[in-house]
C-alpha cells in the first residue's frame, strides 16, 4: 500500500497514528495549502500580470512575464527537488486564462476585454467550488469527510458516524466561504468592466489586487476558524 501521511503502512492494513478527526484534517489542510511558500508561488504571477499590463497596456508581456516568474519558480523547486506541486497549479490557472484571453481575442474582444477575460477562470472556478461545497454539505456527504475516509483506510465508513458528519458538514462550509466572498465581490467588478459601466483598466486593477489580497488571507482567516473548531479534538477516529 502507499503512505498516505498520517498513517503507518503494513502489508495487510494502514492504521491511523492520530486519534482524532481533528488532527486528520489539520493535517490535510497543511498539506493542501503548500504552507507560506506554496500561497506565495499562487499569487506572484498574478501579481506581476497585473503590474504589467497596467504599465504597458501589453497582453503579451503580461502574460510572458506571469508564466516567466511562475516557470523560474518551479526550476527553483526542480533544483531543490521540492514539491512542484504549488508552481504546476500556477501555470495551469495561467494557461486557463491565457485560454480564455485568446477566445475572447477570436470572438474580436478589444484589448481591455481580453484582460478581464483573463480573471474570469477564476471567478467561474470560485463560483463552481461554492456550489460543489454546499450540494456535498446539503446532500450529507460533506467533502471534507473524504479526508477522514482517506486516512481510515474506508472512503464512506465515516458517514455512519453522526458527529463525524456534523463536524466534517462545519469545516465543508468554512472552506466555502472564501470561495463565495470571493465571486460576491468579484463578479461584480468583472461585470462592470466588461459592459463599459467601469473603467476596464481600473476593473482590471481591482481584480488583480482582490485576487491577491482574497486569495491566500482569505483563506488563512477561514482556516484560523477552522483551526478553532479542529483545537477541541473530540471526534475518535474509527479505522475500517
Amino acid at each position: 500500500m502507499t503512505d498516505a501521511g498520517d498513517e503507518t503502512v503494513t502489508e495487510e492494513h494502514a492504521t491511523p497514528t492520530v486519534d482524532t478527526v481533528e488532527e486528520v484534517v489539520r493535517a490535510q489542510i497543511s498539506r493542501a495549502l503548500g504552507g507560506r511558500r506554496g500561497m506565495v508561488e499562487a499569487a506572484v504571477p498574478t501579481l506581476i500580470f497585473t503590474i504589467v499590463w497596467l504599465t504597458t497596456k501589453e497582453l503579451r508581456y503580461a502574460l510572458g512575464a506571469s508564466v516567466s516568474v511562475a516557470v523560474v519558480l518551479l526550476v527553483a523547486r526542480l533544483v531543490q527537488r521540492s514539491t512542484v506541486q504549488f508552481c504546476l497549479n500556477a501555470l495551469f490557472g495561467i494557461g486557463i486564462g491565457w485560454l480564455f484571453v485568446t477566445i475572447s481575442a477570436r470572438q474580436g474582444g478589444s484589448a481591455d476585454d481580453q484582460a478581464l477575460a483573463y480573471f474570469l477562470p477564476g471567478i467561474l472556478y470560485n463560483a463552481g467550488y461554492t456550489v460543489v461545497l454546499a450540494l456535498t454539505c446539503l446532500v450529507g456527504w460533506p467533502l471534507v469527510g473524504f479526508m477522514v475516509g482517506s486516512v481510515t483506510g474506508d472512503p464512506t465508513a465515516w458517514h455512519r458516524d453522526r458527529q463525524i458528519v456534523r463536524l466534517c458538514s462545519l469545516l465543508t462550509w468554512l472552506l466555502a466561504v472564501p470561495c463565495l466572498l470571493r465571486v460576491l465581490a468579484q463578479a461584480p467588478i468583472w461585470i462592470a468592466g466588461h459592459s463599459g459601466a467601469m473603467d476596464a483598466d481600473r476593473a482590471v486593477a481591482l481584480l488583480g489586487i482582490l485576487k491577491i489580497a482574497m486569495g491566500w488571507p482569505l483563506q488563512l482567516a477561514a482556516l484560523a476558524a477552522m483551526a478553532w473548531v479542529l483545537t477541541r479534538n473530540r471526534t475518535p477516529v474509527r479505522p475500517a
